[in-house]
């Protein structure tokens, strides 16, 4: 297949580094659970949830800076250094206000969150400190995507493997070897995160050496304006996959504990193939912007075509082990059998998603490949709406049922919004 080649040599590192990533709170919670008292563990759920919450708002720097760089080396790289000290700064402007924003954020956060005392005193001691990454975990945003843009997701999934071995071999030395107990934990996710993010910088600087523009260039208002008006549109479409992540999970825990396990559990079926279709995401935000950067529409076109015909194999793939195989893997997962019984009675609606939702997947790729975030915006809001008008209009007559055809009605409109505003807007690459 065209281009099978250069999708997977961007592809396959980018999803060693999806599933490496969810490592670092893994590797917390795996620490904290041989402490002796549960509401260790408790915390660090709870911190290591604030932290997602929070940066996953945030996730723009990285999907902005990959669409700008990747168009911007189609065109002949003359501006990639440029673009990457501008997200830079804007990566230490970000995580400085972060800072000092801190404390009405864990508040905020907490108060949402709605722990037990105990656990809540102990996940703001997990956040104090490891909010003093932030700017750490932002830079390695902005230089995730800088590396993407140039072609090199190896980059990215090197920095995010030195960022979690650092974390599990400082983690078990603080709080085996020096008696330390969440701040041990927090201590390693804060260094792990810096040193992170250093490995990543120096990689930059000593392979690809990039020019300082100077500050006249750098701060130039025009394209200064269009990397926020950007930012501003994958952070508004961000909240709004918020919403409805944050609202599933709610619809879910007024059920009942034992609802809320069973969707828990079919999510991580839905987190299994995002890993792996975010792969393929991140080869259509690299390629796409290369090509159209280059002006190269022909490329461009077969390209699509590429993604498209590679994401459906893998859904497909992921749809028939899931019906196939769903209660295997949810028995392993879990062992509680009332759970994995009721969860099973779902099982057919989350072997449907890789189907329903593969074409969004790739779709944003695409779109912040042709840097369009407005279209994504845009699909995203209208996805949001379909997704709370089915579960309000079928919830009262299907129960659970009903926000799991929301979630795929959801995915599905989100595809086919992205496919009409492409072909609307072919005309004018």
């Amino acid at each position: 297949m065209k281009h099978s080649r250069e999708i997977f040599a961007i592809a396959l590192p980018a999803i060693v580094s999806n599933i490496t990533t969810p490592l670092l709170g893994l590797v917390d919670v795996a620490v904290t659970g041989h402490i002796g008292a549960p509401v260790y563990i408790a915390a660090i759920a709870v911190g290591g949830t604030m932290f997602n919450m929070l940066y996953w708002l945030f996730n723009f720097l990285r999907m902005s800076t990959t669409g700008l760089t990747a168009h911007a080396f189609g065109a002949g790289g003359s501006e990639c250094a440029t673009i990457l000290y501008r997200s830079m700064l804007a990566a230490i402007l970000t995580g400085g206000m972060l800072l000092l924003l801190s404390e009405p954020l864990a508040d905020t956060i907490l108060a949402f969150m709605d722990a037990d005392d105990e656990s809540s005193a102990l996940a703001r001691q997990y956040f104090g400190i490891c909010i003093w990454g932030a700017p750490a975990v932002m830079l390695t945003y902005s230089m995730s995507g800088w590396f993407l843009g140039m072609q090199n997701s190896k980059a990215q999934m090197w920095m995010a493997i030195i960022t979690n071995l650092v974390n599990t071999v400082i983690s078990i030395v603080l709080v085996f070897g020096f008696k330390m107990k969440i701040e041990g934990v927090a201590t390693g996710t804060l260094t792990a995160q810096w040193i992170g993010a250093a490995a990543g910088a120096a990689f930059i600087f000593f392979r690809y050496r990039p020019e300082f523009p100077g500050l006249h260039k750098l701060l130039d208002t025009k394209p200064l304006l269009r990397f926020f008006r950007l930012n501003t549109d994958i952070f508004l479409r961000t909240a709004c996959l918020v919403a409805v992540t944050l609202w599933f999970t709610h619809a879910g825990a007024i059920q009942g504990t034992d609802v809320l396990a069973a969707n828990a559990l079919l999510l991580q079926l839905f987190m299994l193939f995002s890993f792996f279709m975010d792969g393929f995401a991140f080869s259509g935000e690299a390629l796409t912007g290369k090509y159209h950067g280059a002006g190269d529409l022909k490329h461009l076109s077969s390209l699509i075509k590429s993604l498209m015909t590679t994401g459906l194999a893998c859904a497909l793939v992921f749809s028939i082990v899931y019906f196939l195989a769903g209660d295997m893997l949810l028995n392993v997962l879990a062992k509680d059998r009332s759970v994995t019984e009721l969860a099973g009675e779902y099982l057919p609606w989350a072997a449907a998603v890789p189907l329903c939702g593969f074409a969004a997947f790739i779709w944003d790729g695409i779109f912040v490949g042709l840097v369009r975030t407005r279209g994504m915006l845009m699909s995203m809001f209208a996805a949001m709406c379909v997704f709370f008008a089915a579960y309000f209009t079928f919830r009262p007559l299907l129960y659970n049922n009903a926000q799991w055809l929301a979630f795929n009605l959801y995915l599905l409109t989100r595809g086919l919004m992205q496919y009409l505003l492409y072909r609307r807007q072919i005309s004018s690459l």
